[in-house]
Formats: C-alpha cells, structure tokens, sequence
C-alpha cells in the first residue's frame, strides 16, 4: 500500500510546510523515504513501535540511547481505512514539531487516499476500455464476457446508442486527474457506459432518445471546451440491442468522419449520400478527386465558389450575394470551372460528380 515512490512524494509535499528532517517507515520499522537519503533503508526502533502501538510517539534525547535508529522528535502512525499502513517521522525539538503533528498526519493520509483512488480510477478506467473493445467485436457475449460486466456493474440486457467523441488536436496527454473529470461529467447514470480510445476519444454507449443524447453531447463538449479547452465532435450511430451493438457503433463511426468535416455533432440516421461514400477507401477518393475537379485543386477562388454554390443550393443570386460579387462575375467563375474541368455545374449529372469531390475533398 504504501510503496516508497508515494513516500517519497510525501515526504516531498510535507518538507514544504516544515524544514526539518523527515522519514516515511514501513510497518517493519525500515525507512522508505527520508529528506536524507542515507537513511533510506536502516531501521527506526521508534517508528515500529508506533507502528505496533497505533499511536504518536514521542522520542527524547534520552530515548535515542536505547532506541534503535532513532532521533529526537516525534512519530505519528499513517492510517489508510482505520489500519495502520506506516509511519511519518519529524526530527526536531519535540516541543517545536508538534504543534505540526496532527496537520502533517492528516496531509500525509489525504495524499495516500488521493493516491488510492486515482489508483482504483486507473483500474477501473482500463478495465471498462478493455471491456468495451471486446464487447463491440462480439457477435454475443461470452460466458467471461458476461461475468466481466457482472464484476463492471454493466446491465447486457439494455439497448444502447453507440456515440464516438473525438478530440480535435489533441497533441499532449491529458492527466489521470483530467480523465477522472471528463469521464465523470460524460457519465450520469447507472446505465451510461463510458470508455477511453486512446488519448483522444471516448465512446459511450447511452440508453437515451436521440434529443436527449444530443443534449448531453452539447453539454459535454461545452464542458471540455470551457474546462480544458478541448474542441471536440462526436458520431452518433442507432440504438440496437445488446447482440447488435456493433452495428451501431459502426454507424457512430461513419457519423464521425462527417462530424469531423463539419466540426459538429452527427446523427447516423440523417445521413444519405454519406452513407454510401463513407465506406470508400481514402485511396478512391483521392482518385476521384483528381479525376473531377482535379485541374483547380490550386485554383482556391474557384473551389470557394463551387463551394457556396452547394451551401445556397445551386441559387446563382445567393451565391453571388453570400460571396459579395456580381452574378456576372459569378457566370465568369462557373464557364471557367468547366472549360478546366469538363464537367458543367448546370448539367445534373457533373453537378453531382463536382459535389461529390467537394465532399472528399473537404473530409
């Protein structure tokens, strides 16, 4: 429980409220961590006693002839759930250090149940991230996979909405203490399971309505934006039942890359087109691309154009208006994306070819 790296942040953290000489000991009586480091190691009579006897120690200039590896000042059992897991030692003047006693006691205990639950938190964390790889690759569950939702606290009987959240730029690791609040504001009930992929991204698996899913997917990214300034976006698949959860978060998972695009939150069940371009392979698109609007890849005036006029839905007078130019100006710009291009944005079917590159392209 008590190992010598989190005594040596002990007795770290403590020397920053007193100066003097401190040790932290086992319950054998050998000492883990010191401000001296040539004392790690030896044996302090004084402290395996206080450890033995559960209460403060006192210990005089006149004890230390008959007390092993000890010296004059004061010893204080650390307790961790009402037992005694070791012993925190001031070297001093007894009367000048324990005024200090109670208050180093006390810190010393919080930083040890600090360390304890951000261990279970780590446990916890890993387990359920294990738990929901294996579970969204399951054609159904196992008889371990049951008794490891059993062990989690996960009810398999619930129909879920599989949602993906990903982080936008996420260039450093978040701390274990970012993660414990993140994955607890995402979290609100007992059906919720939340679960880290990565650095980046968390899926959550929600026994919620659509509008209430994207309600709490608002708040969170509220939450990270104005907390850890995170920006983020989020995939949303369909419910399904525990047998088809996969499913769902595959539907989550085309949802992000739209997500991603538009930096927002994305539905699954309102997709259409994106439903059959999502499953192309990079390689195809990219292709694709250079086959349609591949000659004015470099010509930015005009893709911005094309651009709008997808947004005002092919209205030449919007367009013009949005891009603050003269619908002349806007005929001239067209005639030249298909004298490049051969595909003529009035033509039905090129429109289509040129908006479809423009949704690759912008992926």
């Amino acid at each position: 429980m008590l190992l010598p790296e989190l005594a040596e942040k002990i007795v770290k953290e403590v020397r920053k409220l007193i100066g003097e000489e401190i040790i932290v000991v086992n319950t054998e009586g050998f000492i883990i961590a010191s401000t001296r480091p040539e004392r790690v190691g030896t044996f302090h009579e004084g402290a395996l006693i206080t450890s033995q006897q559960k209460k403060k120690l006192i210990i005089t200039e006149r004890d230390i002839l008959h007390l092993k590896g000890a010296k004059a000042g004061i010893n204080l059992p650390i307790f961790f759930q009402r037992e005694v897991i070791g012993v925190i030692g001031i070297t001093g003047d007894p009367e000048i250090v324990t005024p200090f006693a109670e208050i180093l006691r006390k810190m010393t205990e919080l930083l040890i149940s600090e360390n304890y639950y951000s261990e279970q938190f780590e446990w916890h964390s890993r387990a359920i991230e294990t738990f929901v790889a294996e579970w969204l690759q399951a054609k159904e569950p196992s008889p371990a996979l049951i008794d490891r939702a059993r062990a989690l606290a996960i009810n398999l009987d619930i129909n879920r909405t599989a949602a993906i959240i990903e982080f936008d730029h996420q260039d450093h690791p978040l701390s274990r203490d970012a993660w414990s609040s993140i994955l607890k504001s995402i979290v609100q009930n007992n059906t919720d399971v939340a679960a880290r992929s990565g650095n980046g991204r968390i899926i959550l698996l929600i026994d919620s309505s659509n509008s209430v899913i994207k309600k709490r997917l608002e708040a969170f990214l509220s939450f990270l934006k104005n907390n850890f300034g995170i920006s983020a976006y989020a995939g949303v698949g369909q419910k399904a039942n525990p047998l088809e959860l996969r499913y769902s978060y595959s539907q989550a998972k085309r949802a992000l890359k739209i997500a991603k695009s538009k930096r927002n939150i994305t539905f699954d069940e309102d997709l259409s087109l994106e439903m059959i371009t999502g499953d192309l392979t990079s390689k195809v698109k990219a292709d694709y691309i250079q086959r349609t609007i591949g000659p004015i890849l470099h010509e930015h005036e005009l893709l911005d154009t094309l651009r709008e006029l997808f947004r005002q839905n092919h209205s030449l007078k919007n367009t013009a208006n949005s891009l603050h130019i003269h619908i002349n100006t806007l005929h001239y710009r067209l005639k030249k994306t298909e004298e490049l291009t051969q595909l003529a944005p009035g033509n039905i079917h090129d429109l289509l070819c040129m908006y479809l590159a423009i949704l690759f392209l912008d992926e």
